[in-house]
């Protein structure tokens, strides 16, 4: 699409399990990312869920060259980023960042909110003076909701959710045109996760940058999101407009999601699609859909054949072979109804 700011295409990632799979078995490694291709557009928030071990937070780092992909490419403003040395890579960072999901062990505990901050901006070389650094660093400090004083201070000094206010300070220094946020609220109190997701979506605004938005709770990202993407061992079962995925979710899975979100009124009855099994070990994924060990409507054809990944619906794409407009789960409906 024009408008794309970062596209992958075939990206996989497979460790090594270090060929102890088992006497009889040949290794084949873990395949935490599975030929996945989607773009993201300039300006949008697509957010990404998913059971824990899907393979999310892998996938942030791909796109960001943390770690290296096993196969495929990632592009950025028409930049292959695979394709970059690491010294170029290295000054393409100042358009990429990521808020980590831990913002305890995400800030050095032996260096002060004014290095930690400043840390970028000297790395690339923008601030010429001390005072100038402090001056950004202020003004960083107060676009996040914390008091400049801030600054002299360490990271031991402050709260969980004041950490993450640091972490996101740090990560839009350099003013990127993408950042990954790698489930930013899951470590927060309830009470702190909306501060931060309003945060978020305020300096989005101003400063026009796109999300990719990690997160595994359906009730956040209906707030953040502009497109969902959910991912299922590895690869992206259902992927489309916010509002066409929840009010009519064409992948079984995504189906399951919905119908498990957490129902605030206690009185009122509703009906969860509960799914059978565990999720099959990424180091073993099933033949044809990897779903259909789980699947409520599996058939022969799914346990040979993998599914691509097709458009059911204008602006919705889902990997199943029998996806199509169906009637609305119950519990999906009242979901819905919420927004």
């Amino acid at each position: 699409m024009m408008n794309a700011i970062l596209r992958a295409e075939g990206l996989s990632k497979v460790f090594s399990d270090g060929g102890m799979l088992s006497f009889k078995q040949e290794s084949s490694g873990v395949r935490a990312v599975d030929d996945l291709s989607f773009e993201i557009l300039r300006g949008e928030t697509l957010a990404l869920v998913g059971e824990s071990g899907c393979g999310k937070s892998t996938l942030g780092r791909l796109l960001l060259r943390l770690i290296e992909p096993t196969d495929g490419r990632v592009f950025f403003e028409g930049t292959e980023l695979t394709a970059l040395s690491h010294e170029k890579m290295r000054s393409m960072r100042r358009n990429v960042q990521m808020i980590f999901q831990d913002p305890y062990g995400s800030l050095s505990p032996r260096r002060s909110i004014a290095e930690i901050i400043g840390e970028p901006l000297d790395a690339f070389g923008l601030v010429r003076s001390k005072r100038e650094r402090r001056e950004r660093v202020a003004d960083l400090l107060t676009q996040v909701g914390l008091p400049t004083s801030a600054m002299d201070r360490y990271p031991r000094q402050f709260s969980g959710g004041q950490r993450q206010r640091i972490g996101i300070a740090r990560a839009i220094s350099l003013n990127p045109g993408f950042i990954v946020a790698d489930e930013p609220v899951s470590a927060l109190d309830v009470s702190v996760q909306a501060q931060i997701i309003n945060l978020m979506q305020d300096l989005q605004e101003t400063k026009g940058f796109s999300f990719l938005f990690i997160a595994h709770d359906l009730a956040v990202v209906r707030h953040i999101a502009d497109r969902v993407a959910v991912m299922y061992l590895g690869r992206i079962v259902e992927i489309g407009d916010k509002r066409k995925v929840y009010s009519a979710p064409q992948h079984p899975y995504t189906q399951a999601l919905l119908s498990a979100a957490p129902e605030p009124d206690p009185d009122r009855k509703s009906r969860r699609i509960v799914l059978e099994g565990d999720v099959p070990s990424p180091s073993r994924i099933p033949s044809g859909c990897s779903f259909h060990t789980r699947c409520p409507i599996a058939k022969d054809i799914c346990k040979v054949e993998r599914p691509a990944l097709k458009e059911v619906a204008s602006g919705q794409m889902a990997a199943c072979h029998f996806a199509a407009p169906n009637p609305i789960p119950p519990r999906v409906r009242e979901v819905v109804a919420e927004f």
